[in-house]
């Protein structure tokens, strides 16, 4: 059985225990969510006065959930006179219908309790254990509970009602059954979570796509998106059904920004549930050649925001794209720097090969003029802001010591980047992923001036200044000794040298050299990275392993969609292979979703990978990982006006067909098969 079960419909989402019961919690977050703030903290059902156990639960819908429920702990004999079934379903508004069944041939009283409460908390309090500052009042009507929470002009309400009367008190609902044999009685909730903007006006009513929709409406237009995608025929289920969920994940990920009114994709449930610049694009990359039409309204939202001044607080500055956009009271209030949050040193760059990306598979030459500024403004801050010694390297080091990310590489947990002893370095640090994605924006963006912008005197520059990098990366990043490279460079110029997965970054963008390939991929796959299950954040014989630390020996599959992308970009088809078989044959175990990451472990050590405790799942750049190794699988590279499909099918996978690939050329279908024959992940 689960031990948490949520549902979700973009801005608003829930998460519970697997009897349907949310109780306050600071380990994980349970409860009822929206737009950074917890509208319901506990909502506990009982019947005469015992607790629930579930015997089923129905959560196939993303947004619907059904709990089958009976009194009494669960026995191997199970004689239940009386059950009870929860469902629920998500929107702008949380609805529950409760159902009790007499299952006797006599007529039977039940006391049926539902306790309520609401923290209001703010997704940062939840994290950092603080107390709330505002005050909460409970106020109980006829049919109704409101509680209500005031901070000086920050005010969120929570009203729930119901369809049979009760006996309502500030903490709850009660009622008293009377019901016949073989009987049922039925009551109707309804929880809508109300934001107030300046004007008291409740702003989740004033979004131009629709603040309260029905669980028809979300169903359709979750359909909708995933009916434009390519069909996907195969012989392996382990792809099939990882790629069906992707692509219901990614719908339900879906959210609307309040600042724009527009569907952007969330970075993750239950932490992430709001727009990450680097998450954003990364998983924009991915789902590229299978929802095309994801891209505009986030890379439109992130041009939107760009960093425009100085701005300690918020890690600003000019050109500079968006780390994390939050809405919750803590950001209000100015003790959190989320409004936006510029905290990234990826992002930017990230944000010019998106772009060109785009274009190259859509033939969309509107937008990339119409954000010309922009791309210059972020292509200008790498040279600037981005490189704080004057090296040529992109550098980062927070300007807010207080509350700003240590770590702005996408890894930024503290601890993430260390010697090969452990150490941790001083800041700021040049990570070597950072320019490889710099180097790849300027060749990039070299083709866009050249292409679009009417100025090959500026794509001339660029495209020296991309090489001029290669060279002195080349030089300055490798270990010679060790035959692999650094993971960055401290303020002293000197190596930070563990072994880590941020290699393979460097073959996506392009940035090694020929000659080194080989090396680094013989590193990337060897015993010390590669887990069976996929490769590892960390070597397991670096100071600072462990096969259970966030950024420190976990492996991260969106981690490996990338490396997988760069070993096909070197011509390694084989070794891409291997990653994509490790990642689909690991999502066969957590039913085809992907979490945000899984243990290290060896994969002769454990029969199957092993959850990360707090791993957000769904999360964004999961679900779009198996897009992406199928697009590495299938060999998809947009070559001008055509799409050259390039098949290489790991081993016992079978037939992979994708039909209906969108694109600038109409659409296409692609067809693959491994040369051995298939055989089921599961059996692995």
């Amino acid at each position: 059985m689960k031990e948490r079960v949520s549902i979700l419909d973009g801005n608003t989402f829930l998460v519970s225990d697997q009897r349907g019961n949310i109780e306050p919690s600071f380990d994980f977050p349970t409860g009822l969510f929206s737009f950074d703030t917890r509208f319901i903290s506990t909502w506990l059902l009982t019947l005469n006065g015992e607790r629930l156990q579930a015997l089923s639960i129905d959560d196939a819908q993303s947004y619907q959930t059904r709990y089958f429920l009976v009194p009494g702990e669960p026995t191997h004999y199970l004689d239940a006179k009386v059950s009870v079934i929860r469902s629920r379903s998500i929107g702008a508004s949380f609805e529950e219908e409760l159902t009790v069944l007499n299952h006797s041939v006599q007529e039977a009283e039940f006391t049926l309790r539902l306790d309520i409460g609401a923290d209001f908390a703010d997704l940062f309090e939840i994290k950092h254990q603080r107390h709330k500052k505002g005050r909460t009042t409970p106020t109980a009507g006829e049919n109704e509970l409101r509680l209500t929470y005031r901070r000086g002009g920050f005010h969120r309400e929570t009203v729930i009602s119901t369809s049979a009367p009760g006996e309502i008190d500030e903490s709850g609902m009660t009622f008293r059954l009377r019901i016949g044999p073989h009987g049922e009685w039925t009551t109707r909730l309804h929880v809508a979570a109300v934001i107030y903007g300046a004007r008291g006006e409740d702003i989740r009513a004033t979004l131009p796509l629709g603040g309260h929709r029905t669980a028809a409406a979300i169903h359709a237009e979750q359909d909708e998106l995933i009916n434009q995608a390519p069909k996907l025929s195969c012989d392996c289920q382990s792809v099939s059904t990882a790629y069906r969920r992707s692509l219901n994940d990614l719908a339900a990920l879906r959210y609307e920004s309040i600042a724009l009114g527009v569907r952007l994709l969330a970075a993750g449930l239950p932490w992430f549930m709001t727009l990450f610049g680097r998450d954003s694009i990364f998983t924009s990359l991915q789902a590229l050649p299978f929802l095309p039409d994801l891209v505009p309204p986030t890379i439109l939202m992130l041009a939107a925001l760009q960093g425009s001044r100085l701005d300690d607080f918020r890690d600003e500055e000019p050109g500079k794209i968006l780390h994390e956009l939050r809405y919750g009271e803590t950001t209000g209030f100015e003790e959190q720097p989320h409004s936006p949050y510029y905290g990234s040193a990826d992002s930017t760059p990230l944000f010019v090969i998106l772009l060109d990306e785009y274009e190259r598979w859509t033939g969309d030459a509107a937008l990339v003029r119409q954000l010309e500024f922009p791309a210059r403004a972020a292509l200008n801050w790498i040279d600037t802001y981005g490189d704080l010694l004057g090296t040529g390297y992109i550098w980062y080091q927070t300007r807010n010591p207080e509350t700003g990310l240590k770590n702005q590489c996408w890894k930024d947990s503290w601890d993430s980047v260390s010697y090969r002893d452990g150490r941790l370095p001083e800041y700021p640090l040049a990570t070597c992923e950072l320019q490889g994605y710099a180097y790849d924006a300027k060749r990039r963006g070299a083709r866009l001036a050249r292409t679009f912008w009417n100025d090959p005197a500026y794509a001339e520059r660029l495209e020296r200044e991309a090489a001029a990098l290669k060279e002195r990366f080349n030089r300055e990043f490798w270990i010679p000794e060790r035959e692999y490279y650094a993971q960055a460079l401290d303020p002293e110029g000197r190596h930070v040298d563990a072994l880590s997965s941020n290699m393979g970054h460097l073959l996506w963008s392009g940035i090694v050299d020929e000659a080194r390939a080989g090396l680094v991929v013989q590193h990337l796959l060897g015993p010390r990275l590669f887990s069976g299950w996929g490769i590892r954040t960390l070597a397991d014989d670096q100071g600072r392993y462990n096969p259970i630390g966030y950024h420190v020996g976990t492996v991260w599959p969106f981690d490996n969609s990338i490396i997988a992308w760069g070993l096909w970009r070197y011509g390694f088809r084989e070794e891409a292979g291997r990653i994509c078989d490790a990642i689909i044959g690991a999502s066969w175990y957590f039913e085809g979703r992907l979490p945000e990451a899984f243990a290290g472990y060896e994969s002769d050590l454990t029969d199957y990978p092993v959850q990360y405790p707090t791993a957000c799942s769904p999360q964004a750049w999961s679900a779009g990982t198996p897009l992406l190794l199928l697009r590495v699988m299938l060999g998809l590279d947009p070559q001008g006006e055509h799409l050259i499909i390039d098949p290489a099918v790991p081993d016992r996978m079978g037939r992979v067909e994708l039909l209906d690939i969108p694109g600038r050329w109409g659409r296409v279908d692609a067809l693959g098969r491994s040369r051995t024959p298939h055989e089921q992940h599961g059996a692995h």
